[in-house]
This record gives C-alpha cells, structure tokens and sequence, in this order.
C-alpha cells in the first residue's frame, strides 16, 4: 500500500477479490476505503462523479468493520466493502439532493430499505453519487452540481440517469453502487461506462425511501465491475419489502451460485426485425460489436433465434407516455409554487406532463398490457432477449442532440414496461475507445438466468479487464 500503483490497484479489485483478500487480512477495511478516498480526492474533480463525500464516516465504519473482522463477526461478502449511492437514495443524516436546487440542502430522517439493508451487510458508504436531475433530466447544465463526466473520455457524457454510478465504479472511486432505472438509467450508464448494471423484475427490489420518477416504472438495482459483484449486491438488497407496495414476496435465490451454468443449448432470442431498423436504427459499429458478441455465445453453445423487434419498439411510446405522466403527477405541486428551482431540462419534460390527459394515460397502460403479452410470449421459443444496451456509443456533450436520440430505437424501454429483468454487460470498444454494452434480458423473477449469460460472455471475452486512463 505503500505506493500509488499498489494504491489504484486496489481500488481495481472486484467486490469478490477484495472480499477474498479481507478474509486472508492481504488488507483491511481501512486500507480499501483509504485508497478510494485518496483517487477520489485526486480524480473527481475531472469526472465530478460525487456530490457528498462521507470520508470521515467512512474511515469510522472502516475501523469498526476491520474490529469486527478481528472479533470473527463477519457479516458476509460484502463487509468491508466500500459502495456508493445514486443521490436518490434517501440516507439517514446525510444530504439527499436528486442533482437539483429543489433538494439541495434537503436531509432525509431515515434511510431507504435498500441502503438499510446495504449496511446490515457490512458494506461502508463513501457518498452520495451525481445523476441526471430527479433521474428525469438530461446532463444537468444549470443544476447546482455539475454533470458527470465519462472516464473514458470527460468530453463524451457518461449515460444516465445514474451517471455517477457508472463514471465512480470505472473509475475506481468505489467496488459497488446502487442506481434506480425507469427507462434504462441503470443500464446505459453501465454500457456506457463500460461497467455491469442489472435491473431486476419489477418487485424484486424495494423501493421504499428512493425518491420516485415513474411509480409504476421505477426500479433499483446494483452497479459494479463484474457480472458476479452485482451478484452480490443484488443478494443483499432483494426480498420483499411491505414498506413498497409493489414488491413481490417471491423466494430470492442464491443468484451466486448458479452464474457458472454455462449456456449450452440456452435459446437466446434477438429480436432485431422492426426494432434495429427504427428510423436512423442502430450505429453501424455498434451493431457489428453487437453481432460479433452474438458469435461469442453461439460458439459457448447458445442457439441464436431470430424475432419479430416491433412489439419492443412500440413499446417506447407506451413507457414515455406513462413516464411523463406518472412524474407530472409527482413533481405537480412543487413545480407550480417554484418552477425556476427545476433544470431548464427538467422543466421541459415536466410541462409535457401537463399536456398528456388521463385518456392518454389510459390508453398508454391498455397499450403497456397487451405489449407485455406480445413481448413475453416470445418466451415459448426463446429463454432470454439479447440486444445492444445503447443504439449508439456515448455521444460528446457539445455534439448531444435530443431529436436524434429520440430517432433512434431505445433498446431498454420495452424491459420497464414489462418489468422483466435485464443486465448490461461490456462487449466491446469502437475505434475511439469508447465501450458499448451487451443487454441481456430473461423470465420474470428470472435474474439468475441473465446473471448466468452474462457471466459466460464476460469470462470469454476481455472487455471488462479494460480501464479508462485518468
């Protein structure tokens, strides 16, 4: 530890190799958290990927796990872990802003069942992480906390909404993190950060004391560097949860133990005709990143079964229509006593909320219902969807255009409308550098399945041993 090589390489170790090397004492709590502190004293000031720091917090929690793991009272895999949270999570005593004036100073008086349940675990809790506004808005220009940049490149946005997420883990400021996804902002940011985010089935995790955009849409879910962390995190944070009234009491797996199942015969469905296609489609060279990780699994022993896209391409406009709605309905009160505390991005959005009637809702949820039949049908033939995570790579922030994003197909929407889980998985980099994500998505409640794809792909292929040079 004595020097910053050492240093950066430990802040590179993976939840499970950092668990292992805590068990044979290669290092302490304290030496894990003092070297994420030390890079992200050095590094985020280029990324911003933070808004609160909680070091000294930290450095306690640091101490007391390191007597615990003295004492013999180790609480699991992820003791001694240092994680941060996407910055709507509400945290007991600690500021809980949503990336926006609205919620600058605002500090919650009791934590979220998620981060409760993350600390029950032993992990410890470096800050809280920078987002798009009210995970609503785009890279926020006019918040009070300036946008997160990408590792990879600082001059290409990092995804969103949960950006600090994906640009803190790439960078090495921490081993795990918490994001919420309403219409991909778990797993773009991971494609596009070149890191491993799944959003579990709808119910699957609670979202009790995690501030709200779209009700019925919103999911939480882990952020890591490795198929088998979010594995991890994901064990410690599902179950039911009566404080959500959508969480679903079904019996959580050990979604660890089954990633190593191989995918021999597994039917991996890619539902590319009408849905790749759709108006400017998919950029060519993510599309030729996305065909050669297909060959990946075809060669692992996977049978590649083609489908019918246009049901998961109408779904786009079920799931904005609903989004827009539901977070209007959220944000009503507050965006009429103080519009201008609201990002100019933020205020755009809302005020489509107040132009959409409930006939409009209404009809958006008949059309979510008979999507959702149309779309898990298809799992007669197939055991799981695959599909880029993002139609494009991260684009530069001066180069962002709102109209062509809107053009091109959105490859996560159809998987909040029918809450079946889905994880992004890194396959590859275009010639400038940039990663582009493989998504996987499965059954209801079936995460150990796309866990285990995404396992196979990850430990064929080297994507996920690549760092961004800071």
């Amino acid at each position: 530890m004595s020097t910053v090589v050492k240093s950066n390489e430990l802040c590179y170790l993976t939840i499970a190799e950092a668990s292992a090397g805590l068990r044979r004492k290669d290092y302490s709590p304290v030496d894990l958290t003092e070297a994420c502190l030390k890079r992200i004293a050095a590094l985020d000031g280029k990324l911003h990927s933070f808004i609160t720091i909680t070091a000294e917090r930290a450095r306690t929690r640091a101490r007391q796990a390191e007597q615990e793991f003295a004492s013999r009272k180790e609480r699991g895999p992820l003791h001694g872990i240092p994680i941060a949270l996407k910055d709507l999570y509400m945290t007991k005593g600690i500021r809980t802003t949503c990336h926006s004036a609205v919620l600058e100073n605002w500090v919650p008086d009791y934590d979220a069942t998620a981060v409760l349940k993350l600390e029950e675990a032993g992990t410890i809790l470096l800050g809280k992480l920078g987002m798009h506004e009210f995970a609503f808005g785009g890279p926020s220009v006019d918040a009070p906390f300036p946008a997160v940049r990408n590792p990879w490149n600082p001059a290409h946005i990092p995804g969103g909404s949960s950006s600090g997420s994906g640009a803190a883990l790439a960078a090495g400021f921490c081993y795990g993190a918490l994001g919420s996804d309403t219409g991909g902002s778990i797993r773009t940011p991971s494609a596009h950060c070149g890191i491993v985010g799944i959003k579990p089935t709808y119910g699957r995790v609670s979202r009790y004391g995690v501030v709200p955009l779209s009700w019925s849409l919103d999911h939480a879910g882990p952020m890591a560097r490795s198929v088998e962390d979010c594995a991890l995190l994901l064990q410690a944070i599902a179950g039911y949860d009566a404080k959500d009234g959508a969480s679903a009491n079904v019996e959580v797996p050990d979604f660890q133990a089954e990633l190593r199942g191989g995918v021999k015969g597994l039917r991996v469905g890619v539902p590319r005709a009408g849905w790749f296609d759709e108006n400017l489609g998919v950029d060519a060279t993510t599309e030729t990143i996305f065909n050669q990780a297909l060959e990946v699994l075809k060669n692992l022993g996977a049978l590649i079964v083609e489908l019918d896209g246009k049901p998961f391409s109408t779904a786009r406009k079920a799931n904005q229509t609903i989004l827009v709605c539901e977070a209007y309905a959220y944000h009503e009160k507050t965006y009429q006593e103080t519009p201008m505390k609201f990002g100019s991005t933020v205020r755009r959005r809302i005020l489509e909320g107040a132009f959409l009637s409930a006939a409009d809702y209404l009809t958006a949820q008949r059309a979510r219902s008979v999507l959702n039949e149309q779309i898990r049908a298809n799992f007669h033939r197939v055991d799981v969807f695959v599909v880029p995570t993002a139609p494009r790579p991260p684009e530069t922030f001066e180069g962002m255009d709102p109209n062509e994003q809107n053009l091109r197909p959105s490859f996560t929407n159809p998987f909040n409308l029918t809450g079946l889980p889905a994880i992004s998985v890194p396959c590859g980099f275009t010639p400038d550098n940039l990663p582009v994500g493989l998504q996987i998505a499965a059954r209801p409640f079936e995460e150990s399945t796309a866990l285990r794809v995404a396992y196979s792909y990850e430990q064929a292929t080297p994507w996920h041993e690549r760092r961004p040079e800071l």
